[in-house]
């Protein structure tokens, strides 16, 4: 049973179809995909921006600044080459989440909120 798959952003399943291999250019000799995370000047959490290839993690930065933050928008930028994230495959997501279900703790329906509080 495995839980997590290791899923490659911009991988393409068809990689000569994708321009890889079939003479325009070597998958090898690309540079690396990034994956782009700003946080905004009102936000508190990075948001994915988007993605884009550069040579290291400084001209990822560079060229993230550029590209997701013209207007100045932005007080905090995360690069991330996306080979290095992994995520769980979304057919496990049951199996995966199920025991979660087991603790009703986590569920705070039964709690009685006082009537003078409005938001939670």
């Amino acid at each position: 049973m495995k839980l997590f798959k290791k899923i490659l952003y911009g991988d393409y399943g068809d990689r000569e179809a994708a321009g890889g291999q079939d003479g325009n250019h070597s998958i090898a000799n690309e540079w690396p995909l990034w994956e782009v995370f700003i946080r905004s000047k009102a936000g508190l959490d990075h948001k994915h921006a988007g993605s884009l290839h550069a040579a290291d993690a400084q001209m990822a930065i560079e060229n993230a600044r550029d590209v997701y933050t013209r207007r100045m928008e932005g007080v905090s930028i995360w690069v991330v080459e996306s080979n290095h994230i992994h995520a769980s495959d979304p057919a496990d997501a049951e199996m995966l989440y199920e025991p979660a279900n087991d603790k009703i703790y986590r569920h705070p329906t039964f709690y009685n909120l006082p009537d003078e509080l409005k938001h939670m």
